[in-house]
């Protein structure tokens, strides 16, 4: 089934260490399909030479942010899961959003979680943006305001979008593709963002960060 991901796979593990990815799954809705997706998405890069943190709010319960962890004067007050989940954010070297689409726009959840945890964490490494609906137009509305949004936290989204129209059709519940174009286009996703998280890697252990 991942065949297609067979040079991919082998270009990736001739770098070395593996590339750290945190996978912000953004939707905690009844009956949400994200899951689907975010079950394809931690497969593929697994099978790629990546080590996937994966942060559902449904599992995490974020709960809606009245103290963002870089407003605590002394860390030591801040709760013991949240600064365990900012240590995987600090040493990611990239991350991939999956987002649904609520009301044409992103959905609180995610907002909410990434917005926990300060924009340093963020800085210098790159995202990369898997958007879906069951719809046709799968959740580009999302993905358009998760560019600035992105931009903003410091991990600028590399130029491809992942995204999936009529997600109930290309993914089973367990996250196995059902059409070609899944495989197309997580390929090209992981390609841009792996060249980017490398290259930004190598440079903050050269030269550091300004």
């Amino acid at each position: 089934m991942y065949a297609a991901f067979s040079n991919l796979s082998r270009n990736m593990a001739t770098t070395g260490q593996k590339l750290k990815v945190v996978l912000f799954l953004g939707s905690c809705r009844e009956g949400r399909l994200g899951l689907r997706v975010a079950r394809f998405m931690k497969n593929v890069l697994e099978k790629s030479n990546h080590e996937v943190a994966v942060f559902d709010p449904v599992e995490m319960k974020f709960p809606l942010l009245e103290k963002a962890l870089h407003h605590y004067k002394d860390k030591s007050e801040a709760p013991k899961w949240m600064c365990e989940a900012e240590t995987k954010v600090r040493e990611a070297d990239a991350y991939v959003v999956v987002s649904a689409e609520y009301n044409h726009s992103i959905p609180p959840a995610l907002s909410n979680m990434m917005d926990h945890f300060g924009g340093s964490c963020y800085s210098y490494k790159p995202s990369g943006i898997v958007c879906y609906s069951p719809g046709i137009y799968g959740g580009m509305r999302s993905a358009m305001q998760l560019r600035a949004f992105l931009g903003e936290l410091g991990c600028l989204s590399v130029s491809n979008i992942f995204g999936i129209p009529e997600v109930h059709k290309a993914l089973d519940e367990k996250g196995v593709p059902l059409n070609d174009h899944m495989m197309k286009g997580v390929n090209r996703l992981i390609a841009q963002l792996d060249w980017n998280a490398h290259a930004m890697r190598n440079h903050r252990e050269a030269v550091g960060i300004p």
